[in-house]
């Protein structure tokens, strides 16, 4: 039997091998949860509140995010409906994002390489948008999955149930198999180069490991934005 690898969170009182990801899950809320507060204390009160940062800075980063996920609301969801789920998704962004740099750090394990948390997140935004499917429609809203022919309508029902309900499964794989492909790569070269002292082949491919981080992030945040735009339109 393989013996499991060290992790630093196993130095908290309690936390074994078998629920490392869920320390590290709590850790990182954690550290999102003070990283907000500061950030609202950073955005200041008053006129200065709205002002955009003049430098860089804890406030100037925050906006740079927001606006980030604001403008990709607005582009997939609409100005007038996106914007209210703002907050939701920059939850959901910052929450996957920082959990897959923290696999980065050595001695670490990223929550996200674990079924359970990436199969957990992929339920979070099947609710989600279910909920705000049906506050939008009301039961008008199961008219969504039965197209638009009525001869069609059993099949089509059949065949739209399937495809929602494996959603968050296939959001949970995704992520999943992407992060944990993405690390086993990295500790590969790193420990083959890691005893030659030859540190431009370890800097690259940790430089791929941030943009794979980032871009897994980026598309789990925009799948959830897509199906809560589905779910709340009107064009049916």
């Amino acid at each position: 039997m393989a013996q499991a690898h060290f992790n630093w969170m196993q130095l908290v009182p309690g936390v074994t091998h078998d629920n490392v990801h869920v320390a590290t899950a709590a850790a990182v809320g954690t550290v999102l949860v003070v990283g907000a507060v500061a950030g609202r204390i950073a955005l200041g009160s008053g006129p200065e509140a709205v002002l955009p940062a003049s430098k860089f800075s804890l406030k100037g980063l925050y906006e740079m995010v927001v606006e980030f996920i604001v403008s990709i609301a607005d582009m997939v969801i609409g100005e007038e409906q996106g914007r209210k789920f703002v907050p939701m998704f920059a939850s959901i962004f910052f929450f996957v994002w920082f959990n897959n740099l923290i696999g980065l750090i050595p001695g670490m394990t990223p929550a996200t390489d674990n079924l359970n948390t990436t199969f957990a997140l992929g339920l979070f935004c099947f609710f989600m948008y279910n909920y705000y499917g049906i506050k939008e429609h009301g039961l008008h809203y199961v008219k969504q999955f039965m197209g638009p022919v009525l001869l069609l309508m059993p099949l089509m029902f059949v065949i739209e149930m399937i495809s929602h309900l494996v959603r968050p499964l296939t959001l949970g794989l995704r992520l999943y198999g992407n992060i944990m492909a993405d690390h086993t790569v990295i500790s590969v070269f790193v420990g083959m180069f890691e005893s030659m002292w030859f540190i431009p082949v370890p800097v690259i491919f940790y430089g791929m490991g941030i943009f794979v981080a980032s871009m897994q992030a980026f598309v789990f945040t925009m799948l959830s934005m897509i199906y809560i735009s589905l779910a709340i339109s009107h064009d049916h």
